[in-house]
């Protein structure tokens, strides 16, 4: 259990350092527009190389592709929630906040079953997660913040985000011995559903916005950084 709190910790972290330095400074929309750009390719290959892979070998194609479908509606339905009760409806950092929710949770479930299951955790497979989770808090804090939220707020909602996907870690841990590999699987997908429909819906979009015909160069040198690094691991 001390294993999962401390990587729990550690994946969870970068969530809310990427609100903070989105308030250390004001950074302009182009160079906010790579960012998201590079978190995105990096997320890309989480879904390629992590989730949908190990989906895969862990129990086959059906558990996997329930999963991508329950976290694809799930994040679409509430994504809708959200833009319908948000006050600055042009700002995509409720939805890129709620992706990170949707996605962190069965990630670091899946992270949590895996060390009470006696496997290891590699430093790649932990650069790679802070690579992908930092651009995106970065992104929808700064977006919040430019759509009027508080700082206190927005602090806040991403150390409550943090917070919730660390917990998920220990919650895997505990659940270990309860479920099998197609529940993995399931969780596997469900992240991977959720972040397919949040990239294509809100992150990707905002990242061209701002950074015009920058954001295709950035997303391929995140998805190839996140990727070798996960191959590394």
């Amino acid at each position: 259990m001390g294993q999962a709190v401390l990587w729990g910790a550690v994946a969870a972290a970068p969530l809310f350092i990427g609100a903070v330095l989105a308030m250390l400074r004001k950074w302009p929309p182009r160079w906010l527009g790579i960012v998201l750009g590079f978190g995105a390719g990096a997320l890309m290959s989480s879904i390629a190389f992590e989730l949908w892979e190990e989906g895969l070998n862990l129990a086959g194609p059906i558990p996997l592709v329930v999963g991508v479908a329950a976290g694809a509606l799930c994040y679409y339905i509430g994504d809708r929630i959200v833009e319908h009760r948000s006050s600055s409806k042009g700002s995509a950092g409720g939805p890129l906040a709620f992706g990170a929710l949707l996605d962190g949770i069965p990630e670091q479930l899946v992270l949590g079953i895996g060390l009470a299951s006696g496997h290891g955790v590699s430093v790649a497979l932990i650069i790679a997660i802070i690579v992908s989770n930092l651009p995106e808090s970065i992104g929808s804090a700064a977006d919040l913040l430019d759509g009027g939220m508080k700082r206190s707020r927005v602090l806040t909602l991403w150390a409550g985000v943090a917070v919730v996907c660390a917990l998920a870690t220990i919650a895997g841990a505990a659940l270990a011995d309860a479920v099998g590999p197609e529940f993995r699987a399931g969780a596997s997908g469900f992240a991977a559903g959720a972040l397919l429909v949040m990239l294509v819906d809100s992150m990707i979009p905002d990242a061209q916005s701002k950074a015009k015909e920058s954001t295709g160069l950035a997303t391929v040198l995140g998805f190839a950084l996140a990727a070798g690094l996960s191959l590394a691991g």
